[in-house]
């Protein structure tokens, strides 16, 4: 079994930071890319920012130069700093991770989801 914890939502006022974290525990070969999503209510789920293993990041538009996706390889565990927060940015953030197996397999992880709220 393999999961993901996510951890660091919350309520924050327009231009506040927050820190999401989600961290992979189980038994698994490897993680390969890690990366972050967002599902504002009656929206689609998108994509927030993600990451290679060798730490080379992407952003969405709305995530330039406001977030910023970091990982500790050794912790198996993603981070997504966030600042100048926007009321627009309130959604349930989920961690996505892309795992190997020690079969070789790969399948897609996703976490239960934290809710962010940028409120005043």
């Amino acid at each position: 079994q393999v999961h993901l914890v996510e951890s660091g939502g919350g309520v924050v006022q327009p231009g506040g930071s927050l820190r999401l974290s989600c961290a992979a525990s189980g038994s698994f070969l490897r993680i390969n890319d890690m990366g972050w999503y967002r599902q504002a209510p009656g929206e689609q789920r998108e994509v927030v920012a993600a990451i290679t293993s060798g730490g080379i990041p992407v952003y969405a538009d709305s995530a330039k130069g406001r977030f910023t996706i970091s990982r500790d390889n050794a912790k198996y565990t993603v981070y997504l700093q966030m600042n100048s927060l926007k009321p627009e940015d309130t959604a349930v953030y989920y961690c996505n991770a892309d795992v190997r197996t020690w079969s070789r397999n790969t399948f897609a992880l996703w976490g239960q989801g934290t809710l962010v709220t940028v409120s005043s």
